[in-house]
């Protein structure tokens, strides 16, 4: 009798803590009281700042900047300070933006893990401290700053593309002007827009060559020539030649033969340092965060007997193949799937980057659907919702407003190819011309305070916009 007494005092203090009169303690250690509309509640602490997906830049380099002016002190090396280096790195972006992020303290640097070293010998991430604006770079620094300093607003303006005539029209005319970043006497450098054929024959008549040939021969006798080419569904800076002299120089410079030394020693530097570097959004993330992928390549043909295909070549096979270098770097984590990625190709084949991507990594480019076919073929038009590693929670999507979904972002049911010529650093051809022709072994007076390098940067298209801003609105 009494052991039942007993069980229902139990029950009833068990079921008193639970009461509306003593509801149960809060589950924070910490509990805070917040008062909102003059009425107090009982909560947890507030959630600080989530840390942000953070943007790799490229290891400071140890020669000078091209077409980047330092200032130096007697005795003491060039020096670039790290608001310089970020300004140079991202030359589309304003400098209003890039100085917010550094007042902010986003801006950060690898810690050296011994005094002359930046690698750590695990390959784990090493510790990251903030970097004053004013901070003298180091070579082999690696500088972190939020992606959000690319973010850029999405202009509806200038999206229409030639209708395809062998006489462009006046607006034809006006919209490929406004395609040149720069222009003197050798060369004209174009920001390409996607979807636009480099090289056209019959039935295709709105090719650049075509267009270029018609619009932007300015005050010569004959329009510019291609000197090298990008895909048509690839986007980004095109070089061409004015004259027929820049044009075999410029071949010559992109070509993959042996070149000799001049004797002009500027321009040997110069030509040592001529590169470029392209941004891709590939599916999937390479197991290394940066490398150097060697595979030759080799053409086939298809089944049909038309359709020309090109594919890592085998060790051991017939076929002719061609040395293929690309070097490659990640530049954020993984989101929903998608890595951004930059390539540094060391020579030039035809689709030498979409078949690294997806045969030598494993990460087809996003709307590569040649090379990346079979991972498109479960592709999703919105991207799945992953979790935070460090809470544990859903992202928290900030999807961009007034934007349409079908412009080939990754927002799309069929994206466009992702693949842009972002950065391009070359010799300065009309500075150099008389030397390369060996009518002189140096140069004019009147040419020596022209530079020795160009370096050009184009912004990224819409649809790749859109892609970056979305992906950038995913806090890590």
């Amino acid at each position: 009798m009494w052991k039942k007494i007993l069980n229902r005092q139990q029950i009833l203090f068990s079921v008193r803590q639970y009461s509306r009169i003593s509801p149960p303690q809060p589950a924070y250690a910490d509990p805070v009281i917040r008062v909102s509309n003059n009425i107090a509640q009982l909560g947890g602490p507030k959630e600080g700042p989530k840390p942000r997906q953070l943007l790799s830049l490229p290891p400071f380099p140890a020669h000078p900047l091209p077409r980047k002016n330092s200032f130096s002190i007697p005795g003491q090396s060039t020096r670039v300070t790290a608001i310089s280096w970020v300004k140079y790195y991202f030359d589309e972006i304003s400098d209003t933006v890039i100085q917010s992020h550094f007042n902010k303290g986003l801006v950060q640097i690898e810690c050296p893990i011994s005094e002359d070293s930046y690698v750590d010998k695990e390959g784990h991430l090493k510790p990251l401290r903030k970097i004053r604006p004013n901070e003298v770079m180091e070579a082999g620094a690696r500088v972190y700053i939020p992606v959000s300093v690319a973010e850029t607003r999405i202009s509806k303006r200038f999206d229409t593309i030639p209708s395809g005539t062998l006489y462009p029209n006046a607006d034809e005319i006006e919209y490929l002007q406004r395609l040149v970043k720069y222009k003197d006497s050798a060369i004209i450098v174009l920001n390409k827009p996607p979807r636009l054929p480099v090289k056209g024959n019959l039935p295709v008549h709105n090719s650049m060559d075509a267009l270029a040939a018609a619009a932007l021969s300015y005050d010569y006798d004959e329009g510019p020539k291609l000197v090298h080419r990008l895909d048509r569904e690839s986007s980004g800076l095109l070089l061409m030649g004015r004259t027929k002299e820049s044009v075999d120089h410029l071949q010559w410079l992109f070509s993959d033969i042996n070149k000799a030394n001049f004797s002009c020693e500027a321009w040997n530097d110069a030509y040592e340092a001529t590169y470029q570097r392209y941004w891709a959004l590939v599916i999937g993330c390479p197991k290394q965060k940066e490398g150097l992928i060697r595979a030759p390549l080799s053409k086939v043909l298809l089944n049909d007997g038309k359709t020309e295909r090109v594919i890592l070549a085998h060790q051991n096979g017939l076929e002719a193949s061609q040395e293929a270098i690309t070097e490659y770097r990640l530049l954020g984590p993984k989101i929903n799937g998608c890595s951004w990625i930059e390539l540094h190709p060391l020579t030039s084949r035809k689709h030498q980057l979409r078949v690294h991507c997806a045969e030598a990594l494993g990460t087809p480019i996003v709307g590569d659907y040649k090379y990346g076919w079979f991972v498109h073929q479960r592709w999703k038009q919105m991207p799945r919702v992953d979790i935070e590693p460090t809470t544990g929670k859903p992202y928290r999507l900030r999807r961009p407003e007034g934007l349409d979904v079908q412009k080939g972002s990754v927002l799309s049911k069929v994206p466009l190819l992702h693949l842009h010529c972002r950065e391009l650093v070359l010799p300065n051809i009309a500075k150099f011309l008389q030397v390369l022709d060996q009518k002189s072994e140096k140069l004019h007076p009147a040419l020596s305070s022209k530079p020795d390098l160009l370096r050009f940067v184009a912004p990224m298209p819409n649809h790749m916009k859109i892609s970056w801003n979305l992906m950038s609105s995913y806090l890590v």
